[in-house]
């Protein structure tokens, strides 16, 4: 458990998260709706910091990222935790744990450690994927400048609903990012993500415009995103 960054007090021992397009507004003993930042008494903290529930050495284009070190290895690491509620997420088992079962599992494992694993692997990136690294933040960040240091570059595989003051933190250690586009539809992004499309639009445009590569995946759900007028947007 670490204190969050990006939180503001609002009094009354009420808080708001900054970290996503959210901006959950969480009462004392609360989380927020990603279920891991929890408000103890007028303090926001992260419950995932540390805790790896998944990782594993992936050939970089699994990200998947095709035109940023192609052929190369990525250490991929990731805690339990969501800010989206997706009916398609393949990863739902360790992306909605905090939501469906209230518990927080995960093997303790310091930053330093997944930068020494990542070498000792002879992967040229770390890669905060499987779930959210959003909601991950603090522990990816702390992560990624010990990276950086030795010469590994890091990688997000994102829904995008980063903040602007979140990405522009990490953006000096950030190389790469695969950003999901679940659709052109606010609709969808309702009743599927339990999110908004123009959060994700302009965290898009701020990764470009910040020199962060990026590359776009859609996933393709019969009936509910692949109507020729939408894919065409």
């Amino acid at each position: 458990m670490k204190e969050a960054m990006f939180y503001e007090r609002l009094g009354d021992n009420v808080v708001r998260c900054n970290l996503c397009g959210h901006r959950c507004r969480i009462t004392d003993s609360k989380r927020g709706i990603c279920a891991v930042r929890e408000n103890r008494s007028g303090t926001l903290y992260s419950l995932v910091y540390g805790k790896v529930v998944a990782r594993a050495v992936d050939p970089i284009e699994k990200k998947p990222l095709f035109h940023f070190l192609p052929g190369s290895r990525a250490y991929s690491i990731a805690t339990v935790g969501c800010n989206f509620r997706c009916g398609n997420c393949q990863n739902f088992e360790i992306s909605q744990m905090p939501k469906d079962r209230k518990i927080i599992l995960g093997q303790d494992v310091s930053p330093e450690e997944i930068v020494m694993a990542a070498k000792r692997n002879n992967c040229e990136s770390i890669a905060y994927t499987y779930t959210e690294p959003t909601i991950f933040f603090e522990y990816a960040y702390d992560t990624a400048k010990l990276a950086r240091k030795e010469g590994i570059k890091n990688v997000f595989v994102t829904n995008g609903y980063i903040t602007e003051e979140a990405l522009v933190e990490i953006k000096p250690y950030l190389d790469a990012a695969n950003i999901d586009l679940k659709s052109f539809s606010e609709d969808f992004y309702r009743k599927n993500c339990g999110a908004r499309l123009k959060p994700v639009l302009d965290s898009i445009r701020l990764h470009k415009s910040l020199g962060i590569w990026i590359e776009i995946t859609t996933l393709i759900i019969p009936t509910l995103n692949d109507s020729e007028e939408e894919l065409r947007k």
